[in-house]
């Protein structure tokens, strides 16, 4: 068909003539709503990104020769956030002379490990790279303080 003669019945359909294959000869054209077809499209694509997920990691730095009491303050920090169901990187990070003693970086991911592991697991446990030591953490699943705090129920055991 005539390029006038399908521009004028898409005029008449008050509709639009869009080029569906353009590579084809001769190129290919079909009458429609263009408005409806771009609406539907940017709806599929909201409705995409509201199914997504998106991962959240915190990272807490400690390094080698952390005060305990320094420790205790990120390691709370790091349990806060694993317990609002967010992944927490835990890097410890070497300077200078520090670096010929990597099981001082070891040391403190086993003990943060070992403080977390009712709030966590371990997901990534990497060796010494570059300067600094890194792990992943893993919210195990959501819980509260008061959770934490509460002492678990035992079932009642039937009476004889």
């Amino acid at each position: 068909m005539p390029l006038e003669e399908a521009k004028a019945r898409a005029r008449d359909q008050d509709l639009d003539l869009v080029e569906v294959g353009a590579s084809a000869d001769p190129p290919v054209t079909r009458i429609m709503d263009w408005g409806k077809v771009k609406f539907d499209r940017e709806k599929k694509a909201r409705e995409s990104r509201r199914k997504t997920v998106v991962i959240d990691v915190k990272e807490v730095k400690f390094r080698p020769t952390i005060g305990e009491n320094d420790f205790n303050i990120k390691l709370n920090r790091a349990i806060g956030f694993l317990e609002k169901g967010k992944k927490v990187k835990v890097t410890v990070f070497f300077r200078y002379r520090q670096l010929r003693r990597p099981e001082l970086g070891t040391q403190i991911l086993d003990k943060v490990t070992e403080l977390t592991a009712e709030v966590a697991e371990v997901e990534i446990r990497s060796r010494l790279e570059g300067r600094q030591m890194t792990m992943v953490l893993n919210p195990k699943s959501v819980v509260t303080k008061e959770q934490l705090a509460a002492p678990k129920e035992q079932p009642d055991s039937p009476a004889p």
